[in-house]
Order: C-alpha cells, then structure tokens, then sequence
C-alpha cells in the first residue's frame, strides 16, 4: 500500500493522471485506469481490467477479470460485473467512421449484477439490484429488481436485493425473499419495491453476510413445494 495514496495499485498496473481513486480501492495485475476515469471507494479492479476516460464508477464496486468499461459507462453504488462480461458504447461500429463524439451512455444502477461473459449493448439502463445471468445479450433497459436470460435477454421473473429469483406473490401481491425474508410487492405492473428497506439504504449489518448457498436456497424452496 503506498504511503502518499490511500488506495492500493499493484505494480504491474497503470494509472493515467490526472483521475479520481477512492479510499481503500485496489488495482489489481496488468489493469488501466485511463485519465478523467472517477473510480470510488473500496472498489476491486481484479486482472486485466481496462477503464476509460470520463467513466464514473461508485463506491463497492467488483469488477472482475478480463472486463473493459468504455467511455459512456456509469456505474453506480455497489455493482458487480462477473469476469469477461463485455460493454459497448457505439451500437453501429465502423473502422472507417470516426464517431468519438456519439458515445452511448449505459448506467448501471445501484447493486445491479452482470453474469460472466454477458453482453450488454450501448444506450441502456440496468435498474437496481437488476440481475444478468451468464452469456446473456442484453439489448434493452431492464428494470429493477429484473433477472434476465438468454440471448437476446428477456425477463425471466423478479429477484431480490440478495441476488435471490423470488417466489409467485401471495394473496395480497408479496413476495417474500428466501435468504433475507425481505418482502417485495409490485406498486403497479412491472415496477417492484421492497416493502422493508429503502433500496437506497444501506442493508442492515446482519442482512449482510450470506448464511445459505444459492443452490441450499434452491433445494429448500422446492422442497417446500
């Protein structure tokens, strides 16, 4: 950990100057940070992790191996992006056409997920907590609290904020995550909330810490069938 900095930069990796890099951020092998980049708090670049100028990253996030985030990307709060997922900024490339000034914003939302190797093209919003599952093409906006698959990807039910598929809702339009017991309702077709915690809040310290694997929550939820 450098003495003058307060994040950490293996040697192996570049920083561009001038950029912005939060408290307790790591720059892990043979990564780029590119000048104008604004990276936060406690964020992970893992290997090989290229971002570009006037990119916009929030606080914890996880980017994992092998991922570029082009100019146009702004990823907020807590994002995860799984190893190799790729992100574009121009829908229609051409070698021979310069288009540096048209490059499609793509924002990624507070605590939004994407699976390995996924594909998500240019112009597009990922709402919160919003799940892509692995190899997926993401073409259009997904809402909050949406797990999408396939290709091109299409909303295959709700998730919660523990990365959890929820449940048919009840009689009364609940829907009750597994692992936290947090209950979600849609407030009107294809908008989702969670009735126990204001999606901008932190999650309570003992929500925090997973205590089951996906596939134990799985096999208990079918049992219960």
């Amino acid at each position: 950990m450098s003495h003058e900095k307060n994040y950490f930069v293996h040697e192996s990796a570049y920083v561009d100057e001038p950029c912005g890099i939060g408290k307790g951020t790591k720059i892990w092998h043979f990564s780029h940070v590119m000048k104008n980049a604004k990276i936060g708090e406690n964020c992970i670049l893992g290997q090989n992790v290229n971002v570009a100028s006037g990119v916009v990253i929030g606080n914890n996030v996880k980017i994992q191996n092998n991922v570029s985030i082009y100019t146009g990307a702004i990823i907020e709060d807590d994002v995860f992006l799984g190893p190799s997922c790729v992100l574009t900024n121009i829908p229609n490339p051409r070698s021979q056409i310069v288009r540096h000034n048209l490059y499609e914003k793509t924002i990624f939302r507070r605590g939004a997920t994407i699976g390995a190797n996924a594909t998500i093209v240019c112009g597009i919003e990922l709402g919160r907590y919003s799940l892509v599952s692995a190899g997926a093409v993401v073409t259009k906006s997904v809402p909050d609290y949406a797990l999408v698959m396939g290709v091109p990807a299409r909303q295959n039910g709700w998730i919660s904020r523990h990365g959890i598929p929820l449940p048919k809702p009840d009689a009364d339009g609940v829907m009750v995550c597994p692992e936290s017991g947090f209950r979600y309702k849609e407030i009107r077709p294809g908008v989702l909330k969670c009735i126990d915690v204001d999606e901008n809040a932190p999650l309570p310290p003992e929500k925090a810490a997973g205590k089951l694997s996906y596939y134990e929550l799985k096999k208990n939820k079918e049992s219960l069938r």
